[in-house]
Order: C-alpha cells, then structure tokens, then sequence
C-alpha cells in the first residue's frame, strides 16, 4: 500500500461517483478517527442551510451554517476548528485541523470575535464505521482516498469540493471528477 491509499486520520474520504447511498452521494468526508474500534468522521460539502445558533441553546449569535457531519446520532453537534492554539482540549486531525476542544471556551471566543466563519464548521450527527467496515468498503471501491488540506474545511465551496479534490489528484480522477451528477443529463 502507498502512502496515498492508507486509510488514516487526517485523510478526505471521496464518495464514488455513483455510489447510491443519499447520505454520501458525492460526499467529501474528513476521517477524525481511524482505530481498531472503528472509524469516524464529518461530510464537509452537506450544508444545512440554518445557522448553528438555531442549533444549540444560549449560543452566541454566530452566522456559521451548521452542515450534515452523517447519518449517525444526528441529535449531537461536533465541531473542527483551525483555533487548536486558543481552544484547551482540541485534538488535532491534520495540519491546521482540530477536532472539538473546551465548548464554554469556545462560546467565549465566538463572543469575543476571536473566532469566525473563517475558523469553525459544525456539523450535526456524524459519519461512523465499525470495526473493519471502512477496509472493506475500500476494497469495494465505495472511496477514494485523498489527502487533507485545511482550505477544504475553511476556504473553500463546499458545493464544488468533491469535483475539486478529484481534478487536483489528476489522471483518471479528473475525468471521474467530470461525471454528471445524474446520468440522465448524458
């Protein structure tokens, strides 16, 4: 196995093109965990077009979008960040990537204007696998493997992000990246 195709933490999970599945149809999924136990991460390109602060009670007012971080236990709210220096308990994913951290510090931060749009995406629920699950799916061709960088989750158009990781990998990613959303436009 190269580099490239190990599955890890840090790494952008790309949806196949015609993967079936309406939770991932065209997902970019960062991966947070990959461990014996299972594996865990949140789709970066599913807005949910509502502001996180609809979201959650006595939260600041804050003009970030929430997004759909996966099917499983959509009645929890996660959150990545590029603030791991200012937030205690946030683990990082990748460079300039972190995973939760203090949430009162966070509050405090939003409040203060110490973080922005600019520096956190929250997502509702998340994407999990267990234990051998994202192997085999692997192995099936279900993903493609790519490497993380901190302007997908930050900077980025989240609508055209699954087609601009492709093309940036090159070769036959390119024309994968090409592929019409729905065969019928064909």
């Amino acid at each position: 196995m190269t580099q490239e195709t190990v599955i890890q933490k840090g790494k952008v999970l790309l949806a196949e093109p015609f993967m079936a599945d309406p939770n991932f149809k065209r997902a970019v999924v960062l991966l947070c965990e990959h461990e014996q136990n299972g594996s865990l991460g949140f789709i970066l390109n599913k807005s949910l077009d509502m502001p996180v602060c609809d979201l959650i009670a006595d939260f600041p007012e804050f003009e970030g979008e929430a997004y759909y971080g996966g099917p499983v236990q959509t009645d929890t709210i996660h959150y990545i960040h590029n603030v791991g220096d200012l937030l205690e308990g946030s683990q990082m994913i990748s460079q300039g990537v972190y995973w939760g951290g203090d949430f009162e510090k966070l509050k405090f931060l939003i409040r203060t204007r110490l973080v922005d749009v600019t520096n956190i995406r929250f997502f509702v629920g998340y994407s999990g696998w267990t234990p051998g699950q994202l192997a085999e799916e692997m192995e099936f061709k279900s993903w493609i493997l790519a490497d993380m960088d901190a302007n997908y989750a930050f900077k980025r158009n989240e609508r055209l992000l699954w087609q601009e990781i492709l093309e940036q990998k090159g070769d036959a990613y390119s024309v994968l990246a090409q592929i019409p959303d729905s065969l019928h436009w064909n």
